[in-house]
């Protein structure tokens, strides 16, 4: 059995415990400094710890007899963690979508003795195993695109949008400039711009740059791209919406502001579905080709709790890429990408298979 710490006991931390643990394969120790939260966890294969996360000494040694650790925190503190992983000699994973973030990690696993693997959920994630895979059928590539959407069943409000996870990622999203490769050169482009419009089984949706969501793709496929970009999908309208109160009344400025008037305003669902969508095209067998990929995940439930589809495809997501690890199928030291998994090792791992059997 392997000693897995998790920090973060939130939404997303739940579903992981329930996941790990109810294996029977892994001992997870959740800290998190809200005793509240930790009342909500899972028991079976489960030690809740009450800490608070500020100095990566500290953490370093209450990782003291861990084989992994996860982090299910807010991107504020993943180099404190990655930064107590490394020196406690354990593997790290996280779900950040922070670039700067993820910069860090890469500088932190430079000479480590053990993994470091971030951006483990779902976008990033899952969508650069699922681009990537499809990239390799192609001798030569043109564009890859990727959406992904994490939407209500029944919207209902002028936003048609939920509040389905991080309130703080979100506006990470929605802030911050997006890499992307265009024309063959690498760069950034403002988020919430490049609305498109699209349609898939007869719904209609928008998509929109968003940061984050590339992982390291940008890395890899440099030089063997002409286009490369991530947008988020919404239903139409959301993005209008968002870039008024984002940009012309500057609340991205005053990101705490923003974060208390959704929070305030918009109630969580666990009624969601997850949309994700890749489209790659290139030359196979000198003919200009396309090919996409296309799934849709809803939410289920888990054991004995509900969990929305952005939970589900989350956790999913870490927790595959942790027994991935664990089995060896992927590098043991070092800096590792999420398309450094095979698409097929993930779909066909007990918790990836989320993702292989949608709805």
């Amino acid at each position: 059995m392997k000693n897995v710490a998790l920090v973060g006991g939130g939404k997303i931390g739940i579903a992981i415990t329930e996941l790990l643990a109810g294996t029977g394969d892994y001992r997870v120790t959740v800290f998190d400094r809200d005793a509240e939260r930790l009342e909500r966890m899972p028991r079976r294969n489960v030690e809740t710890r009450q800490l608070e996360i500020s100095d990566a000494r500290d953490l370093s040694r209450a990782l003291e007899g861990q084989d992994i650790v996860l982090s299910a925190s807010p991107y504020s503190l993943t180099a404190t963690i990655a930064e107590a992983a490394k020196r406690a000699r354990v593997h790290y994973l996280d779900l950040t979508e922070d670039v700067e973030s993820t910069r860090t990690i890469k500088r932190l696993a430079e000479g480590a003795e053990t993994a470091f693997i971030p951006q483990c959920g779902l976008a990033p994630g899952f969508i650069s195993i699922a681009a990537f895979d499809l990239t390799k059928k192609f001798e030569k590539l043109r564009d890859v695109e990727m959406r992904v959407g994490a939407l209500p069943v029944f919207p209902t409000n002028a936003l048609k949008y939920n509040l389905t996870w991080s309130t703080d990622g979100l506006i990470n999203e929605y802030c911050n400039p997006c890499e992307s490769i265009r024309d063959a050169h690498r760069g950034e482009v403002p988020a919430l711009e490049e609305l498109e419009a699209f349609s898939l089984d007869g719904i209609a949706y928008e998509a929109f740059n968003t940061s984050g969501g590339l992982g390291t793709l940008c890395d890899t496929l440099e030089g063997k791209v002409e286009n490369l970009n991530y947008k988020t999908v919404r239903y139409p309208g959301h993005r209008d919406i968002v870039k008024m109160m984002v940009r012309d009344l500057r609340l991205g400025m005053r990101r705490d502001v923003l974060k208390d008037v959704l929070e305030t305003a918009i109630p969580i669902t666990y009624q969601d579905v997850v949309l994700i969508f890749v489209t790659v095209s290139g030359w196979m067998e000198g003919h200009l080709t396309q090919e996409s990929y296309a799934k849709k995940i809803y939410s289920q439930t888990v054991g004995d709790r509900l969990m929305s589809a952005i939970q589900i495809t989350t956790a999913a997501g870490i927790c595959a890429m942790c027994d991935l690890l664990v089995e060896g199928k992927l590098p043991q030291r070092g800096f590792v990408r999420q398309e450094e998994a095979k698409f097929a090792d993930f779909l066909g791992n007990r918790f990836g298979r989320y993702y292989a059997r949608g709805m």
